[in-house]
């Protein structure tokens, strides 16, 4: 179907949630909205506030700068503005702008008239954000737990938190998280390079079509789950990674304060093997 006979399919009024027929309306191919006005507003408020703290200080390399949240011993009380208050901000921004996002997503769905997939998908990974900036640390009693906006000192926080509970590699949702991702990218790569091998022949060989797929699948490992089915695969593959991956830090300082490898002494203690001599406690 062409570009243009597509978008006559949607470009229809209605389907919002907000705003009715006020911002009803296309910016080029995009389509605008309430959310997407809110969207823009929080966007580009954040940005400029980004770029404001960067002005302050002390430096503008772009791999040093950074916005840190308050101090741990500030709780959970509104900081100063340079001294966390402009990190609270930023971070209302952008939850802000990402659930503005989000809506919009919805508002676009209305009007193809298709489900709501993919804002459910991006949901998870605004989850995934909140969980780290917003309920985490409320949870732990303090913003100071969240992590700064810089990217030298994002990946240290990344390093520290994960040393405080020792390995991090220990913590079984983190096993649970990386297992959803490396599978996810197992999937999706076999589907790619699938697609690739079917519609790209060689060279006098006639294009292939999905039931060459489904058969090479069917012939591999015994099943084929389909056009579809891989798609939705691929979305409950990644939905999971990300929603895992919000857990397995939540779940660090607030349930389990421990270094997590510890947390495996249940299986050293079980009976099968625990007061056997020459065993694993013997």
């Amino acid at each position: 179907m062409a570009l243009l006979s597509f978008e006559r399919k949607y470009r229809v009024p209605g389907g919002t949630l907000v705003g009715g027929n006020l911002f009803d309306f296309w910016v080029g191919p995009f389509y605008v909205g309430f959310f997407g006005v809110t969207t823009f507003f929080f966007a580009a408020l954040g940005t400029l506030l980004i770029f404001y703290g960067a002005a302050m200080g002390p430096t503008w390399n772009p791999w040093l700068v950074t916005i840190n949240p308050p101090v741990v011993e500030n709780g959970l009380a509104f900081a100063p503005l340079m001294q966390g208050g402009l990190w609270q901000i930023i971070t209302f921004c952008a939850i802000g702008a990402f659930v503005s996002w989000a809506l919009r997503e919805v508002e676009i769905c209305r009007k193809l008239g298709i489900g709501l997939h993919v804002p459910i998908a991006f949901g998870v990974a605004i989850f995934a954000y909140v969980m780290l900036v917003v309920i985490r640390p409320i949870l732990m009693g303090s913003w100071g737990y969240a992590f700064p906006y810089g990217i030298f000192s994002h990946l240290d926080w990344v390093s520290n938190t994960g040393y405080t509970y020792g390995n991090f590699h220990y913590n079984p949702v983190h096993m649970l998280a990386v297992t959803f991702f490396f599978t996810n990218a197992l999937a999706l790569s076999l589907h790619g390079g699938l697609i690739l091998s079917a519609a790209n022949p060689g060279k006098g060989k006639v294009m292939k079509t999905p039931d060459h797929e489904d058969t090479f699948f069917r012939d591999l490992i015994g099943y084929s789950v389909g056009t579809l089915g891989i798609h939705r695969l691929g979305m409950l593959l990644a939905m999971n990674a990300a929603f895992w991956s919000a857990v397995c830090i939540g779940i660090s300082g607030t349930i389990w304060f421990d270094q997590w490898v510890d947390w495996w002494n249940w299986w050293l203690n079980l009976p099968i093997w625990a007061n056997v001599h020459g065993g694993i406690n013997g």
